[in-house]
């Protein structure tokens, strides 16, 4: 089930905030609980025994890391790590390793794992107590708002949010507008972004026109910044809905002016992860050049193959590895003498280009893909397709293109030139408001209109 469903929207999610609000204090987290699990068994109904039989094992392993001797806690540590890593690898990697098909993946596998893997390695640290209560660690890997598709939030993140958290009335706003804002993005744009980028990349690549390439990508690029960032802000919505502050994934991205920028504002959680439980601990930036070197792509490798078991992404991963090493220490002093444009204009072709291997199953036609680009070879600059698309689809790519960078925040806290100031906030929130309105209706419409409404991050 996904959360741009009309099963969800008018029958799943009021019974759950219902059953959910009804429920005694005491007993919320149970009643919380058994929603994540239904709400994962729907989807997949196999395959949430996994997902329980993973909460068992590091809810014991997390116990022995915490409150054992200090020899048989690094045993205990060693051994979490060994299974969650090998679940993983039979589950989604089985086939890429060991040629092993007909393994199907699990939704949410990787952001579940890894959650489970923070936590253990948390205790381990001493960062936290390892939790006593089976339901409330279940809750924690379970909790269905960021349980397919993120944000990866850290135990230590709602460690106390667990026990007591807030709720309130002002609390809900925030949800309720931050969720219809995600969907908004997903089904209101990424929806309609994935019909030209999908008809693009759908074509052989001599049947392509330069613009067309370009329209396509851009396209694509859009799609999945609102598909992935839409569905953070609804899990972030709901959480706040449920009393739960999750941490942002998100931050404008595509206004980066290096790679390095761009992956600090893309999928933070994931970033923070990386960074945090593998590349700090291999040494980070205080050893050696040629370490350090090593360091960077062995983080860019694994976050490649985390986003699917094939050489394509584990390339892709290195592709970003190698810019961000030439940016630390050989175009760095370059890259700061260029002009803010001319820096923009560099992280955008190196952004689009990654996304062309990203999207593509077949490296040799992103090759040719990325020609047909930079206008090498005889296809046409121009062709009918991409006047259907822009004729169609224009409105569309604007408005993303738009709403991927922070102009309409910039000019929301732009004071207007209004007296009294009360009626500057209340003009401001009647115009929020009436916005949201029109997009949940335009939202259902859609929703009843088309039938295509993937999560393209599902499939991490």
């Amino acid at each position: 089930m996904v959360f741009s469903s009309l099963t969800f929207l008018f029958l799943f999610f009021p019974i759950a905030l219902i059953a959910y609000y009804l429920a005694a204090d005491n007993i919320k987290n149970y009643i919380l609980l058994i929603i994540s699990l239904l709400f994962y068994a729907w989807g997949e109904p196999r395959y949430i025994f996994l997902m329980i039989f993973s909460i068992v094992v590091n809810y014991f392993l997390g116990l022995k890391v915490d409150i054992d001797s200090k020899t048989n806690r690094k045993m205990w540590f060693t051994i979490s790590i060994i299974f969650n890593l090998v679940l993983l690898i039979i589950f989604k990697y089985a086939d890429f390793l060991f040629g092993i098909k007909g393994i199907k993946l699990p939704l949410g596998i990787s952001f579940y794992t890894f959650q489970v893997m923070s936590y253990v390695i948390d205790v381990y640290n001493g960062d936290v107590r390892a939790q006593t209560r089976f339901h409330d660690l279940a809750l924690y890997i379970s909790l269905f708002p960021q349980l397919i598709a993120g944000p990866i939030v850290r135990y230590q993140t709602v460690e106390r949010q667990i026990d007591c958290r807030e709720h309130s009335m002002d609390k809900f706003a925030v949800g309720v507008k931050r969720f219809v804002i995600g969907l908004s993005k997903k089904v209101i744009l990424a929806n309609q972004l994935a019909v030209v980028a999908d008809g693009v990349f759908a074509k052989d690549i001599s049947e392509l026109a330069v613009l067309e390439s370009w329209t396509g990508i851009i396209s694509y690029a859009l799609q999945i910044y609102f598909d992935f960032s839409g569905y953070s802000d609804m899990a972030i919505g709901l959480g706040k809905m449920f009393g739960f502050d999750f941490p942002e994934n998100f931050n404008y991205p595509y206004i980066s002016q290096s790679v390095s920028e761009f992956w600090r504002r893309w999928h933070i959680s994931l970033g923070s992860w990386f960074r945090d439980y593998v590349y700090i601990p291999l040494g980070g930036n205080r050893v050696s050049k040629l370490k350090l070197y090593r360091n960077i792509f062995i983080v860019w490798s694994l976050t490649g193959l985390w986003h699917g078991a094939s050489w394509k992404f584990v390339l892709w991963g290195l592709y970003y590895g190698l810019f961000i090493c030439l940016e630390k220490y050989i175009t760095k002093d370059l890259l700061q003498r260029l002009p803010n444009a001319v820096r923009h204009i560099y992280l955008l072709i190196i952004m689009l280009i990654g996304w062309v291997f990203f999207r593509t199953d077949n490296i040799s036609w992103g090759l040719g893909f990325v020609k047909v680009m930079m206008g090498i070879g005889a296809n046409p600059i121009i062709n009918n397709n991409v006047l259907v698309y822009l004729n169609d689809y224009w409105y569309i790519i604007a408005a993303s293109i738009i709403l991927s960078t922070p102009i309409i925040e910039k000019l929301r806290n732009i004071s207007i030139n209004i007296n009294p100031t009360v009626f500057k906030v209340n003009l401001w929130s009647v115009m929020h408001g009436l916005i949201l309105i029109v997009c949940m209706i335009m939202v259902i419409v859609l929703l009843n209109s088309y039938s295509y409404n993937p999560f393209l991050y599902f499939r991490f």
